[in-house]
């Protein structure tokens, strides 16, 4: 069966799969990334859990991998197949591409951004399916975005496009890992909450679910703090749908999983902003956690799908 294989590489940890050419889920597996060993041992991680995909695929499905996609989070040249900077695994300038394409006999190999092949996904399978131009916003950690216009992702002209997390809300506001204050990821992610909430509640070991939840059972202090952070989103997206107009804006991440909880106030914060533009669809991410690694096999398969290939 014609397959390709697909990584995620995250922080912690690595998701994966064969992929087949209909976005079928042929096979999945996870593995800790670990990268307390140090850089060197991660990079040699993600090789090897390649190749022992590619070994799956030979004996359970029949025949080698056609090629592989990696999604991997920081700063990435995807033309030259570098891993620019990611500071959570500690690298610069790896040269994944080729370290991969030698381990697996030559197969190419596609290099993306994670939050841009997670859009990838959400855009051709998820819920971006139809929409010719579209926003994909993860509220995790931080927050970034990919931009979708006619089923491919913009990068930019420097591999930067889509970093909303960074537009700046409040001028006064927390200070960001970025150099300035009151960016959109310090007031609006999932951390942003947890940190709000650990303080309002005075329990240090709550989160944004916490909040939730709290915002569900009519707390005031969680409605406080979940309207700031909801208020703090409309303004940011708000200024990503001026500038871009997307027809469909999906929102993803560990925030989303709060449903109606957020996306009400979102959808009535975002109307009540805008004065001229045109409010987009504004939907949940339909593919989850998988994402990344979905959008990393449509990268594999785009290297080597031809209009052809696809119809037969």
């Amino acid at each position: 069966m014609r397959h390709v294989i697909a990584l995620d590489v995250g922080g912690t940890g690595m998701k994966a799969a064969l992929i087949g050419p209909d976005g079928a889920l042929l096979h999945e597996a996870r593995r800790a990334t670990g990268r307390a060993r140090g850089a060197d041992a991660v990079v040699q991680s993600i090789i090897d859990f390649a190749a022992d995909l590619r070994a799956y695929g030979q004996q359970h499905l029949g025949e080698t991998a056609r090629a592989a996609g990696v999604a991997i989070p920081g700063i990435v040249d995807p033309d030259a197949g570098i891993a620019v900077y990611a500071a959570n695994l500690g690298w610069r300038d790896v040269p994944l591409r080729d370290l991969l394409a030698q381990r697996l006999d030559g197969i190419p190999v596609a290099l993306g951004h994670d939050v841009r092949t997670g859009g990838l996904a959400e855009g051709r399978i998820g819920a971006g399916q139809g929409a010719d131009r579209f926003l994909f916003v993860p509220l995790g950690t931080g927050i970034a975005g990919a931009i979708g216009i006619g089923g491919a992702i913009e990068a930019g002209a420097h591999g930067y496009a889509g970093e909303i997390g960074h537009v700046v809300i409040r001028p006064d506001g927390p200070d960001c890992g970025c150099g300035q204050r009151g960016c959109l990821e310090t007031l609006a992610s999932a951390a942003a909450v947890s940190r709000a909430w650990a303080e309002a509640s005075g329990d240090p070991e709550a989160d944004a679910a916490d909040c939730a939840k709290a915002v569900a059972s009519g707390d005031p202090r969680a409605r406080a703090v979940w309207h700031d952070a909801v208020d703090a989103l409309a303004a940011g997206l708000v200024t990503a749908l001026t500038l871009l107009d997307p027809r469909t804006l999906i929102i993803g991440g560990g925030l989303a999983e709060a449903g109606d909880i957020l996306f009400t106030p979102l959808r009535a914060a975002v109307e009540e902003r805008v004065t001229f533009q045109k409010v987009p669809s504004i939907v949940p991410a339909a593919l989850g956690d998988t994402a990344g690694c979905l959008g990393a096999g449509l990268l594999a398969w785009d290297l080597i799908t031809t209009d052809s290939e696809v119809t037969a």
